[in-house]
């Protein structure tokens, strides 16, 4: 018979390990967001043309301006510390762009294939399939991207890059991402284990912090709302 309780600290270590996994602040560690020197070609890309390559965990999307140039949604940490263009222009590293997510900053930018890419594979208009919407002539799509480049606010569920190029490429904002995100949120939320795993971490907090109620507060209501969402 399952032990619940080791099925509880099993599914926390897993969500742990998630969060780990990001290193965001790992100290001397090598810069891990280097880009491979790889060449694109990119004599088949039309202007309007929608891109896609994944990066931490999903899927970037960008609009083909034509002569190398791909403008897109990006978050980017800098946005918020620094107006200097010289320094919010060069290539977004994942820790900035991860950070940039946390305090909801971005910018609707135009970079290289190459930067925009982070040196992975490039899809060319895959949303046309997997959406099975109707696009706009690819020349409107390209004016629409130009129209709204500069800075903008962040939503990982309201506002992000895939949101920006199907705004741009069929008129709609929309995003499956977000969409399979809060699925997941559901899954979670639904299952019964997270309910005990969030008693288990609460009662540790108590114990460890002491009974204020800015820790006993959150600490019984967070297990209550998942227990009677569930």
């Amino acid at each position: 018979m399952k032990n619940p309780m080791l099925e509880a600290v099993s599914l926390l270590l897993e969500k742990l390990l998630v969060i780990s996994n990001l290193k965001l602040f790992s100290p001397g560690a090598p810069d891990e967001d280097k880009r491979s020197n790889r060449f694109y070609e990119v004599s088949s890309f039309l202007r309007g043309d929608v891109l896609e390559v994944p990066r931490t965990h999903l899927t970037h999307y960008g609009i083909y301006l034509g002569n190398n140039r791909v403008a897109h949604l990006m978050p980017d940490i800098l946005l918020a510390l620094t107006t200097d263009e010289k320094r919010t222009q060069k290539v977004v590293s994942n820790k900035r762009l991860l950070l940039g997510v946390i305090v909801k900053v971005a910018s609707i930018r135009v970079d290289t294939v190459e930067d925009f890419a982070y040196g992975a594979d490039v899809l060319v208009n895959h949303l046309d399939e997997s959406l099975q919407k109707k696009a706009l002539l690819n020349e409107e799509v390209a004016q629409r991207a130009e129209e709204r480049l500069g800075l903008c606010p962040y939503s990982l569920l309201w506002n992000n890059c895939e949101h920006f190029v199907t705004y741009c490429r069929y008129g709609t904002a929309v995003s499956p991402q977000a969409d399979k995100f809060c699925e997941y949120v559901k899954i979670i939320i639904r299952d019964q284990r997270s309910v005990l795993a969030s008693a288990v971490l609460g009662l540790a907090s108590i114990v460890c912090m002491g009974l204020a109620s800015y820790i006993t507060f959150p600490a019984i209501l967070i297990p209550f709302c998942l227990w009677m969402s569930g």
